[in-house]
């Protein structure tokens, strides 16, 4: 390196305050100059004007107690006297006339005018939000960790910090430098991670070049994950970025871009905040013609839109709907089958004119196809259920509906189970469907329902049970089961969680003509139940336990 007087010197040794004396030298020197240029004046009066609010920060940095103690200070103020030389240089140019060109002085004044902006903002941001402090790792944390801990927290801190300060270029080497640090040490990174340090990430996201915009929304990927920084991302205007990088960015950066919106998308304002952002196009292209994670990710981010009743409407126009069947149809990893099926049941929960288009699209027939799996899926079978209602009950079965019912019921897990035993009551209208529903074997898997730990499940059970029990073979099917008089009466249970206890004194009083039934029901405790359910006026309870009372008699008197 060269001193002002052009004489090689070793700087290596240099301390801050050595630097700050040799800025503070210059600033005059350069404005001097500057002012001695006659050409080029409207760009002059703006370099001077910059170059004239140096001292001012320089003096504010210099103040900062922590001004000695980190590399980022020297660091600083070496930025800050190169520009000071190349403002000398030029207006040494301009007076002497010796440029090429007019027209590459112009560019020449342009790029120092941003470089002086450039100094001043970074003298400014190392004060003010404190990233001077961060860097220099505080006594108190010193004196509770190893000094390897120390020092790895200091040089975590340093990183971060340079994000925020000098050229693309210098921010890019830290970028790289904490990914790096990220696969070998998240914890820390995760542990000193600043507000301040997220909106410097979410600013590299709009750089210009692509490498930089992977790395860092390779970083911005593992924060959203961790699932400790959602709030401060969004905050800091991290979705229009994404988004743009999910419809143009390059095949790691829409992967990534796509993972970031996935977790973001379950909260609800954030999931609104990505449909007003213009996020749903991009977000279904991704589902189209994306690779296995880049779909999963993105038909899961719809996913969680979709459980927005407002935005359903939005997805719709834009297409959703068949994009989603052919998901089901066609999606690479089971994970997007599982997320389309999910969001089809979102879908229709509510909206008629939605079911309409699932059915016009074709989707009855790919989530049929999607329950022939080992383990069927609830929400494919959740959305079977929005949509029965709005079929003819002879489509139903000529599409095979009651077998995968039956399937679900017997393979299907809880939750799968009561969404099925859910679609068997809304099916059972007519008496033609209760007997197919009968046939098929449903009958004695609702009555092992009956023993499920979830209330709702027992509930929607005991009721499908009561519908199909109006027709005298599924009551047949009921009185032949073992197992149905003891679950029915454990259902008489009065307690407030019971919701299920008016089907289970319809279905019991269905059973009661039968005597071998009756004799079940008292052995079991059944008159005990329905006389507090007859207090709780439960319909059908008084006349049930008369039924009972009345039969135990006649039993002690043939006994007699």
């Amino acid at each position: 390196m060269v001193d002002d007087g052009g004489r090689e010197v070793v700087v290596d040794t240099l301390s801050a305050e050595e630097w700050l004396s040799r800025a503070q030298g210059l600033v005059p020197v350069a404005i001097e100059k500057a002012q001695e240029v006659k050409g080029f004046p409207r760009r002059w009066k703006m370099i001077i004007e910059k170059l004239e609010q140096i001292p001012s920060r320089l003096s504010d940095l210099s103040c900062h107690p922590c001004f000695s103690k980190n590399a980022l200070c020297i660091e600083q103020l070496q930025t800050v006297l190169k520009t000071l030389r190349e403002a000398i240089e030029l207006a040494d140019l301009c007076v002497k006339q010796k440029y090429e060109g007019k027209l590459r002085m112009q560019s020449d004044l342009d790029a120092l005018s941003g470089k002086l902006d450039l100094n001043l903002r970074d003298c400014g941001l190392l004060i003010k939000t404190g990233v001077l402090g961060e860097v220099t790792l505080p006594s108190a944390v010193a004196s509770t960790t190893t000094e390897p801990e120390a020092a790895s927290l200091g040089n975590v801190r340093e990183l971060l910090a340079r994000l925020q300060i000098g050229h693309l270029e210098a921010k890019h080497r830290a970028l790289d430098n904490l990914v790096e640090v990220m696969k070998e040490d998240e914890k820390n990174v995760l542990a000193v991670l600043g507000r301040s340090n997220i909106a410097a990430l979410v600013q590299l996201l709009t750089a210009t070049s692509p490498r930089i915009r992977e790395k860092t929304v390779t970083v911005i990927c593992l924060l959203a994950e961790s699932g400790s920084y959602e709030n401060w991302l969004v905050s800091e205007g991290v979705l229009p970025p994404l988004i743009r990088l999910v419809e143009f960015g390059s095949a790691v950066g829409k992967e990534k871009a796509t993972i970031c919106l996935q977790r973001l998308s379950m909260s609800s304002e954030t999931a609104r905040s990505i449909v007003g952002h213009g996020g749903v196009g991009p977000l279904i292209e991704i589902c189209r013609t994306g690779d296995s994670v880049s779909q999963a990710a993105a038909a899961c981010t719809l996913k969680n839109i979709s459980s927005v009743p407002e935005v359903r409407q939005t997805l719709a126009d834009e297409g959703i709907i068949k994009v989603m069947i052919n998901l089901l149809d066609c999606g690479i990893l089971l994970g997007s089958k599982e997320c389309a099926a999910e969001c089809l049941q979102n879908l229709t929960s509510t909206n008629d004119n939605l079911r309409r288009s699932v059915i016009e699209e074709g989707g009855i027939r790919s989530l049929l196809a999607y329950l022939d799996g080992p383990l069927p899926q609830e929400s494919a079978v959740g959305a079977l259920r929005n949509l029965v209602g709005s079929i003819s009950t002879e489509v139903l079965v000529s599409l095979g509906l009651l077998p995968r019912l039956a399937h679900v019921l017997k393979s299907g897990s809880l939750g799968t189970q009561q969404a099925a035993a859910s679609a068997i009551c809304r099916i059972c209208s007519s008496t033609e469907m209760k007997k197919l529903v009968g046939e098929t074997g449903c009958v004695h898997l609702l009555v092992r329902m009956l023993e499920a730990k979830a209330n709702d499940a027992r509930e929607v059970a005991a009721q499908a049970i009561s519908s199909l029990m109006t027709l005298s073979c599924n009551r047949r099917e009921v009185k032949r089961d073992d197992k149905s008089v003891p679950n029915l009466v454990a259902l008489l249970d009065p307690s407030p969680q019971n919701t299920a206890k008016k089907y289970a004194v319809s279905c019991l009083s269905s059973l009661s003509s039968s005597n071998k039934c009756r004799k079940l029901m008292i052995s079991y405790g059944a008159i005990g139940y329905l006389k507090k359910l007859n207090e709780m006026e439960i319909p059908g309870a008084k006349k049930l336990v008369e039924h009972l009372e009345k039969g135990k008699l006649k039993s002690l008197f043939s006994r007699k």
